[in-house]
């Protein structure tokens, strides 16, 4: 059996399906025939139901939890790994609706959560995540919404966080943080899809397994990052809810889920169970 798979090529990601994409363990006679985008390009394939197991935003699944079912396995959940607002000087936050400001998507989780925190900001414009900051030290944007290893990086840049939105979601919720998951098609079986959890399991645990060591699949995709800042990134955002969301990452799902309902951003009726 042959399943498309797409993914980003951060480290999280690569370091995650490295194993089962690469022949490395037993796939149990499926053939993963995979792609690696910037999130974003795969936030929009997902909502045109392209690829039959995805890795997407938080955000993007909302809207799209009717074709797609969250796997148990692979998700990037956590505290204190939430996006940060920078800046290249202090700003006032009450008059964030007169600022220009770079997201990294519109359908990214990190919008999201920004949109519920700040409504009345709609000066957005998307700019590919990794220039970001580039952006807003050239003064073209005044504050910029950094994800991914932006967070180790803006102070050494020379910018400056006026808020950190997983703080702000952390203290709002009492909740994790939910970023990023893995879905895949609901018109596949339960037993498929269980399958499918198992394997990316087996696949993270390949990858511990020979932590700190970093496979050529990792550092070749990573994009311009030292070893360092990879290990930082798998750190953080590889963590337990990756292994398995468990109750405590489920409940900061259904909780996303929820505060986006009542934000008036979901439209419509949706499934009865998020998951498969």
């Amino acid at each position: 059996m042959k399943l498309t798979l797409g993914f980003s090529p951060c480290p999280n990601d690569t370091f995650i399906f490295d194993a089962m994409v690469n022949g490395k363990i037993d796939t149990l006679g499926i053939k993963f025939d995979y792609v690696m985008e910037d999130v974003e390009t795969l936030n929009i394939w997902a909502e045109e139901g392209k690829l039959d197991i995805t890795k997407l935003s938080y955000n993007t699944f909302i809207h799209t939890v009717n074709q797609y079912a969250l796997l148990h396995s692979g998700s990037a959940l956590g505290e204190g790994v939430g996006p940060l607002l920078v800046s290249k000087q202090p700003l006032d936050l009450s008059k964030i609706d007169t600022y220009k400001i770079a997201i990294p998507g519109f359908k990214t989780t990190a919008n999201l959560l920004f949109t519920l925190a700040f409504p009345q900001a709609k000066n957005k414009t998307e700019v590919v995540f990794s220039e970001i900051e580039a952006a807003v030290l050239s003064g073209e944007y005044d504050a910029g919404l950094i994800i991914h290893e932006g967070r180790f990086t803006y102070q050494q840049k020379g910018l400056t966080k006026l808020i950190d939105m997983g703080e702000w979601w952390e203290k709002t919720t009492n909740a994790a943080i939910p970023l990023g998951g893995i879905v895949i098609r609901r018109s596949f079986d339960k037993e498929i899809c269980t399958i499918v959890d198992r394997i990316i399991k087996e696949s993270l645990a390949y990858s511990w397994k020979r932590y700190p060591e970093l496979s050529s699949f990792i550092t070749e995709n990573a994009q311009e990052m030292e070893e360092d800042v990879m290990r930082k990134h798998i750190n953080l955002y590889v963590n337990k809810y990756t292994t398995d969301l468990g109750d405590t990452g489920r409940l900061a799902i259904t909780t996303l889920f929820e505060k986006a309902k009542a934000g008036g951003l979901i439209k419509g009726e949706m499934v009865e169970s998020i998951f498969y």
